[in-house]
């Protein structure tokens, strides 16, 4: 076997495990409706308000969770049972998605009221993020994890390309409550292969840890951490002008360049 056919192998090595292949694909799907939530919300904001503060709140509302509750999100899942948590979390954020979706469908959506629906699905994800991440290395040997790692970013960038195109498909030819119904419908795919996972709970000789003095251990990681500071400081300023131009780009298509979703 050449070298370039051991690459591809370990690289897919990961989908063989039944459970890891089943909730990458639930997670794609679900992602994907993520991303078509996010672009339904922008466009809806331009109809709701031509205010660039309020059409650039949306991505606000939806990205401030994460930098707020991800560090308490990510104690939270290290003490109590990942599947049964992310399974309230997963439904919780489809009754948000389907109840976003019927009042945008009856036509009582105000701007307000999609911004704090937003902010819903936020935390949501905020607190599904930490969870997700640290189950991966359950689902995988070790010698596979590097891979499945990869893959999950591989999982995440088609999302990111698929989502907002479906999206505008779907918003020109039905209205922005479908891509909220679809993106509520996407979460069953996760629901549905956490709910059959028969978890086997991970024994540990430590005593059960306590949720402030995780998130203390954590901040203390951090602070001491200097390669994780510099990471994150290069994030920062990354994401700072990126998202400057991805807030403002539905108001930017409909005002200046007059173009359809």
């Amino acid at each position: 076997m050449t070298n370039e056919q051991l690459s591809t192998t370990s690289a897919w090595q990961p989908l063989r495990h039944g459970l890891f292949r089943s909730l990458w694909l639930a997670s794609i799907a679900s992602s994907i409706g993520t991303w078509m939530h996010e672009v339904g919300a922008g466009w809806l904001m331009t109809s709701l308000s031509a205010s660039p503060f309020m059409v650039s709140l949306v991505q606000v509302a939806g990205a401030a969770p994460m930098f707020l509750l991800a560090l308490p999100a990510g104690a939270l899942a290290d003490i109590i049972d990942k599947r049964r948590y992310l399974l309230a979390v997963q439904a919780g954020m489809a009754v948000i998605a389907l109840a976003l979706a019927l009042i945008t469908f009856a036509d009582l959506m105000s701007a307000t009221l999609l911004l704090l629906f937003t902010l819903a699905m936020g935390i949501g994800t905020a607190l599904t993020m930490p969870a997700w991440s640290a189950l991966t290395p359950e689902l995988v040997p070790a010698s596979d994890l590097p891979a499945a790692i990869s893959l999950s970013s591989v999982g995440v960038n088609v999302a990111r390309a698929l989502g907002p195109a479906i999206a505008g498909i779907i918003i020109s030819l039905v209205g922005p409550w479908a891509t909220f119904a679809v993106n509520a419908l996407s979460f069953f795919g996760v629901i549905a292969v956490l709910a059959l996972w028969h978890r086997t709970p991970q024994q540990t000789v430590l005593p059960a840890e306590r949720l402030f003095g995780a998130i203390r251990v954590g901040w203390r990681y951090a602070r001491s951490s200097r390669e994780l500071q510099r990471v994150l400081v290069r994030a920062l300023a990354f994401f700072l002008g990126a998202s400057a131009g991805m807030s403002l780009l539905p108001l930017i298509v409909r005002s200046e360049l007059k173009g359809s979703a």
